[in-house]
């Protein structure tokens, strides 16, 4: 019999519990309540949850104190949390995603929006599972059969590329004109990185790692995601955030390629001239993926249909990304792109939308 994915929802307030049971109910989870962090600590001990909603502000136990305990503990930190907060809380988001949270959700609620969050954190948790799961059966197997490592390897890496896309599409799917955005960046990349030089395993590495590069947009909420025309300065700070929970999403994994996604996504938005985010790094402060991907994600993003602008053509797209060289990117990546723009146009072709 397959058990039914467990939701906690911790809330001193009744009303907002049952609430959020009756939205939930009907896709088949098993919902679960709690009325304060010490309640939720019960609960979790009797069965570990799946996703866990939790409230900002509850007596004896908020949810901070309880976000500290699961990020803190091994055995809770891989399970995904939605802090439940005002979108007028900025201060209180960044505390969260420094604490480790996976995904906001803003009051009051849509209904749509907590199933499709809920909906996408359960495929964090699968990956997270998946992941452990057959790492403990990897190392049994190269225990037993050691002349089988190499098998073993093909499989281990063709199983991460597949959970890459998925974990990849989870934070995109809402965004429809985005399309094969992270194929395409994940195959400009790799060309630029074997241009300059880069040893065919490290290229490896960037190909499997740089679809991971916007993950933590699963935490933007959509009426900042999906806007269709310039963000305001406070909604550009809290776009920013995906940085930060993409970096989270992905730390302390121990696949090379999951690692390169962290590195990438905490990289890609970097400035050569120190004028970029999330730490304003300098020139070769930032990492060389970083400094790859930035040029490969901003010509795609340039040359393909977004909620806020059309399609640029590759003439205006390509003036854009000269200009910007020596200030965004990077001189020798923007050189080393435009060495082989030949082939940069065929992977666009080979995966149009």
């Amino acid at each position: 019999m397959e058990t039914k994915p467990r939701i906690l929802v911790v809330d001193d307030e009744e009303m907002i519990r049952d609430m959020i049971r009756e939205m939930l109910t009907p896709l088949n989870y098993d919902v679960v309540q709690a009325f304060d962090g010490i309640n939720a600590q019960e609960k979790i001990a009797e069965s570990l949850p799946d996703v866990v909603l939790l409230d900002v502000t509850m007596p004896r136990m908020g949810g901070f104190e309880l976000l500290k305990f699961l990020k803190g503990n091994e055995k809770t930190q891989t399970i995904p949390v939605i802090m439940i907060t005002a979108l007028n809380e900025l201060q209180v988001r960044i505390e969260a995603i420094e604490l480790g949270v996976d995904d906001f959700l803003s009051k009051p609620m849509d209904i749509m929006e907590l199933r499709a969050r809920v909906k996408s954190l359960l495929k964090v948790k699968a990956y997270n599972d998946y992941m452990k799961n057959y790492q403990m059966k990897l190392e049994a197997e190269v225990a037993k059969r050691t002349e089988e490592v190499e098998l073993a390897y093909k499989k281990a890496k063709d199983a991460s590329y597949e959970t890459v896309f998925i974990l990849s599409r989870a934070a995109e799917y809402r965004d429809e004109d985005t399309g094969s955005h992270i194929l395409r960046v994940s195959h400009y990349s790799a060309a630029i990185a074997r241009k300059i030089g880069l040893s065919e395993e490290k290229v490896e590495t960037i190909l499997y790692g740089a679809p991971m590069h916007d993950v933590g947009k699963i935490g933007i909420s959509d009426n900042i995601l999906m806007k269709p025309g310039k963000l305001e300065p406070e909604e550009f700070e809290i776009m920013k955030t995906h940085v930060d929970i993409g970096g989270k999403i992905l730390e302390k994994s121990d696949s090379a390629f999951i690692q390169m996604g962290e590195e990438i996504a905490l990289t890609h938005h970097e400035k050569w001239n120190g004028k970029g985010y999330p730490k304003g790094l300098k020139g070769e402060e930032i990492a060389l993926s970083g400094r790859v991907v930035a040029v490969a994600d901003v010509y795609d993003a340039l040359t393909t249909r977004r909620p806020y602008k059309e399609p640029f053509s590759d003439e205006k797209s390509c003036a854009i990304i000269k200009e910007e060289r020596g200030q965004s990117f990077d001189p020798d990546i923007v050189d080393a792109f435009f060495d082989i723009f030949d082939e940069i146009l065929s992977i666009k072709e080979k995966y149009k939308d």
